[in-house]
């Protein structure tokens, strides 16, 4: 398969299947442009570099959970980005930007913490497997069903007492294995 002749929605698809040599061509179509770019800002080209292979990392890492239908408009995107965190690290100031580059700033960082919900939310389906049968269905009707103490004890046939140490037992668990507490405070309170 020439690889070079695919479009970057046909190479992508290659990608999300682990397809490393797709991904390599993707990168050597696009990386020169964005460094560029990167460099108008920046003006270090090594940050830049950087910048770039950790943009192209990240992609690698997060393909299975990113939906890109126009890959180069989402390297503008996640570019702008990765240079404004960057200037922000640097203390530079974000007024040197152009104005479409701060403007992509508050789409991209809803997009992340959109991803970081997603990867809570996965991580906390994960630890609730590994709790007692009796545990999860007791969780489950508290967190999704919405259900009181009291209803999820006339439900099982169980005391209002066992629910809330039920639920305590699940709650302790999953906090202790749930490092980023403000992240599953968000998704508890969501789900």
């Amino acid at each position: 398969m020439a690889y070079s002749s695919l479009s970057d929605a046909n190479l992508w698809n290659l990608v999300i299947d682990d397809d490393y040599r797709a991904f390599t061509v993707l990168f050597q179509r696009h990386w020169v442009r964005l460094y560029k770019t990167a460099l108008n800002y920046i003006k270090d080209e090594q940050v830049c570099e950087e910048l770039i292979h950790n943009l192209f990392l990240n992609l690698w890492n997060r393909k299975r959970y990113l939906n890109i239908n126009n890959f180069s408009a989402y390297l503008k995107v996640s570019l702008r980005y990765h240079v404004y965190a960057q200037l922000k690290k640097q203390k530079t100031s974000p007024i040197e930007l152009q104005e479409d580059l701060c403007d992509t700033v508050y789409e991209l960082n809803a997009a992340y913490e959109k991803l970081c919900y997603r990867d809570m939310e996965d991580e906390l389906h994960k630890q609730m497997k590994t709790l007692p049968l009796r545990c999860q269905e007791i969780f489950k009707l508290s967190r999704t069903e919405q259900l009181s103490n009291t209803e999820i004890a006339v439900k099982l046939g169980i005391s209002k007492r066992t629910v809330e140490n039920q639920i305590t037992v699940a709650l302790k668990y999953i906090r202790g294995h749930i490092k980023d507490i403000a992240m599953l405070m968000v998704i508890l309170l969501h789900w």
